[in-house]
């Protein structure tokens, strides 16, 4: 098996580890071929069960539009109100798992093996890892979601006619304490973004990266379940697995592309006057699409590692100058206070069971759970891809604690610097502005608005295209069974399908159907999360005894 897998570019461990003696080829279920100058070498079945699945969800979602809206908003609310408790539930559990992993012998354990050597730098990695992650969010809800937690609590609670809380304020809410409502409203902020997202992408990346490159299993979601499955990962229960994987992943990237390209509009639109509306936004899904193409063809090093690098140093110098422009002692005191603030409320906002605050915890935690979910396999695959050579402790604090305080930090400037405007100025233009505006009305009140706000616009462009990039390659390789050295044109065709699954549902009204996708592809992946928690013990388990 060790050979096999050197042979498809994924390096053999380096000494001691525990390779898994199995009599699978990465490949031998594959089709491979040409169609004229293009080469294919594709898996069967998961490569056509899940294109012609895709396929179909696109023509009926457009065929019959009102049918679909109502069967997929019956499909989200369904999931949302009844699973709710399942999602947050079982963040949690990954969250105490992948923590107690940092402080346990398994720490110890080096993925690749005990000498093998780290691939990248800290800079080229750390670009990477959070570029895929969750670069793309921080921009689109870095200052919406603060100003709206912190709107939602300042404001009464109410009660609907089914009995229920009808407001969006987080837990019980601080009606009228201004003071409060920022500290709860930046608490019920970091919650989403901290810990627990991180902790999902933490261990997908690292059952996929222990099972790879120290098991010596193809690089594909279904390899980390066989401690639970045996041989039969190479069969059906493995090919549902992989199926699922990539639904998810193309659900949660085309959602994310037809969001980002409405910000991204909405930025042009203030700062050129270009006009808002399906024309521009199909232009730039396209756009980002072919520049993804470009670092697609580039490969990993030369495309998403180059592209990652520019944008977090693009990123980094806009939070520097918000920063300091901004009303610095005031973010300071802010990160501090909503740092205590996430550590006070995080037991009450992880809490599954008897929520009275049900729009926020379904409509909000829930959804966002299972799209970090959703997204889990793709990010998962990828931060594996880069991270052989550290050790699990290593990886872990890097992967789950760095960039959830990098997570903090972001939004207490922006989200902080837009409260302050609204508090200490009395400026309401971002909190008024619709979601995708809010980031360049906030930046409007800065000095030099005009060339921080087109730093924005271009960090949302190559924040997508990283993660259309980087969701290609992952695709492509659970598609070829494991390969990361297949042809070319496959990777090309999952861009180029992503792009058109994206435009083709914008035009025709289909995001809020894709959006139920990710939801119910999500819940599906919560199970398959839980199960690798277990998979990933017996695996360090065997590697800790090949280290005695």
């Amino acid at each position: 098996m060790t050979d096999a897998t050197t042979d498809q570019g994924i390096p053999a461990p380096e000494g001691a580890a525990d390779v898994i003696d199995t009599n699978y080829e990465i490949g031998q279920d594959n089709v491979d071929g040409s169609i004229g100058s293009f080469g294919f070498d594709i898996h069967n079945p998961v490569f056509a069960i899940s294109a012609v699945a895709i396929v179909a969800f696109v023509f009926y979602t457009l065929a019959l539009p009102e049918q679909a809206a109502a069967a997929f908003s019956s499909m989200f609310s369904f999931t949302t109100k009844n699973f709710d408790w399942f999602l947050i539930g079982a963040a949690d559990l990954v969250v105490i798992f992948t923590l107690l992993l940092i402080i346990s012998p398994f720490g110890r354990v080096r993925l690749g093996g005990v000498d093998a050597k780290p691939d990248y730098s800290y800079t080229g990695w750390f670009a990477m890892l959070f570029a895929a992650g969750m670069g793309i969010g921080l921009m689109f809800y870095g200052v919406s979601e603060p100003l709206t937690h912190f709107s939602t609590s300042f404001g009464e609670t109410s009660i609907g006619d089914n009995g229920l809380r009808s407001d969006w304020a987080p837990l019980g809410a601080a009606t009228g304490d201004e003071p409060g409502s920022v500290r709860l409203g930046m608490a019920a902020t970091i919650y989403h973004w901290g810990l627990h997202p991180w902790a999902i992408y933490a261990t997908v990346a690292l059952a996929l990266a222990l099972f790879t490159f120290n098991k010596g299993l193809p690089l594909t979601i279904r390899s980390a379940f066989y401690p639970l499955l045996g041989e039969r990962i190479w069969g059906w229960p493995g090919h549902a697995i992989d199926i699922i994987a990539v639904f998810a992943t193309l659900f949660g990237l085309a959602t994310s592309l037809g969001f980002g390209a409405t910000q991204a509009n909405a930025g042009l639109n203030e700062l050129f006057g270009v006009p808002i509306g399906k024309t521009t936004e199909v232009v730039l899904i396209t756009v980002i699409t072919l520049i993804a193409l470009v670092s697609v063809v580039r490969g990993l090093d030369g495309g998403v590692k180059i592209l990652s690098e520019l944008n977090m140093g693009l990123a980094g110098l806009l939070a520097l100058f918000t920063l300091i422009v901004g009303p610095t002692a005031f973010l300071f005191a802010f990160f501090w206070d909503s740092l205590k603030a996430y550590v006070e409320y995080l037991p009450a906002l992880s809490n599954p069971f008897g929520r009275e605050d049900v729009n926020y915890s379904q409509g909000w935690t829930a959804f966002y759970w299972a799209w970090w979910i959703s997204w889990s396999p793709f990010v998962g695959m990828f931060i594996a891809r880069v991270s052989r050579g550290r050790t699990v402790r290593e990886f872990i604090i890097c992967v789950l604690l760095i960039p959830s305080m990098v997570c903090v930090i972001w939004m207490s400037i922006f989200g902080g610097t837009a409260i302050h405007q609204v508090l200490a100025d009395g400026f309401t233009g971002a909190q008024d502005a619709g979601l995708p505006l809010q980031l360049f009305k906030m930046l409007g009140e800065l000095p030099l608005a005009s060339i921080t706000s087109f730093i924005g616009i271009v960090l949302v462009i190559v924040f997508f295209v990283t993660s259309s990039d980087s969701g290609s390659l992952v695709i492509d390789t659970i598609t070829a069974g494991g390969k990361i050295d297949a042809p070319m044109p496959q990777r090309v065709f999952w861009c180029v399908f992503e792009g058109a699954v994206a435009i083709a549902l914008l035009i025709g009204g289909g995001l809020a159907a894709l959006q139920s996708m990710v939801i119910s592809t999500g819940l599906l992946f919560t199970v398959i999360l839980l199960l690798m928690c277990y998979c990933i013990f017996r695996g360090l388990q065997s590697e800790r005894e090949k280290m005695k």
